[in-house]
């Protein structure tokens, strides 16, 4: 009798499963067309001499070869390092901050997070100039507050070596709205009976964040993290619109050298450095998919 139910259940699932790729099939078609075609175009694409009008010609991993040597590409990889070991901790972990401190619901909650979240919704290359504004010498505000104690300091943040790296770091630090949602809607997730048996048992509200929360929000994090490494893995506007990759190299990246080599009608070796970036985007995925256990059931 048992078994029998248990083989109409698995006929109901396997018909109710037939609706759900059917409703699939848009999607599948879309990224068939749009995300596929294009990947299997960029990834053949990389491995010619390619001006983007007359037919490719194959030169094998020429291209490859020729960016690994290139001193530029060298120090776009070290710069990518850098921002994402920063987008990992202090960027993630501020909108965990926050989303941790909205959850709370503290006096002045609802004003905090219109004011959080507001400039979030701005764009980056808007911000990219904003800030290009508050870092100028001559009239940025922050200059002129440094002057009022100290009246020689001059320094042109964006072209100015080693600052313009940390100016534009600065231009997206702490716009983290995005981490701040998915951390936040994982912590409303989180049954209260659990909280409530944790401070019966005597636990203070660091151990319930730190034992309970924390872990239970492990996936929203590791989606964070994603999110925000894979964003400085393509960060363009900032850079282009405040230092367009220097003074020297200093604010290099991978997307400045892609756009420069399509100016210069060098599409192969465009799409070689764009094969790069997935690449890059794969690997960041697999490990923090690794590391937070993203696949496993947190309840």
């Amino acid at each position: 009798m048992k078994k029998s139910k248990k083989v109409a259940v698995s006929k109901l699932e396997q018909k109710n499963y037939k609706w759900i790729y059917l409703f699939l099939l848009p999607s599948i078609l879309i990224f068939l067309i749009f995300y596929l075609q294009p990947i299997i175009t960029v990834f053949y694409t990389s491995l010619t001499k390619w001006d983007g009008f007359n037919k490719p010609v194959f030169i094998g991993f020429k291209n490859y070869i020729t960016m690994f040597q290139n001193e530029a590409f060298q120090i776009s990889l070290r710069n990518i390092i850098l921002w994402s070991i920063i987008a990992a901790t202090l960027h993630v972990g501020f909108g965990v901050l926050v989303a941790f401190i909205l959850y709370q619901k503290p006096k002045g909650w609802k004003f905090t997070r219109a004011v959080f979240m507001v400039p979030n919704v701005i764009s980056a290359a808007a911000w990219a100039m904003i800030y290009k504004f508050i870092f100028n010498d001559d009239m940025g505000i922050l200059n002129n507050i440094i002057r009022k104690f100290n009246p020689d300091f001059h320094v042109q943040w964006f072209f100015s070596s080693p600052y313009a790296f940390w100016a534009v770091t600065i231009t997206w630090l702490f716009y983290a709205v995005i981490v701040t949602l998915i951390v936040l809607n994982d912590l409303m997730a989180v049954p209260e009976e659990l909280t409530e048996a944790a401070k019966v048992d005597g636990a203070t509200g660091w151990q319930v964040i730190t034992r309970i929360q924390l872990p239970l929000c492990r996936n929203a994090i590791g989606t964070g993290m994603i999110c925000s490494i894979t964003a400085r893995v393509a960060m363009y506007e900032q850079i282009a619109l405040t230092t367009a990759g220097g003074p020297g190299d200093d604010t290099m990246s991978l997307p400045i050298i892609l756009v420069k080599s399509i100016q210069d009608m060098k599409y192969g070796y465009a799409n070689a450095n764009g094969v790069i970036m997935f690449i890059l985007g794969l690997i960041t995925l697999a490990v923090i998919n690794k590391a937070f256990r993203m696949n496993e059931s947190v309840y």
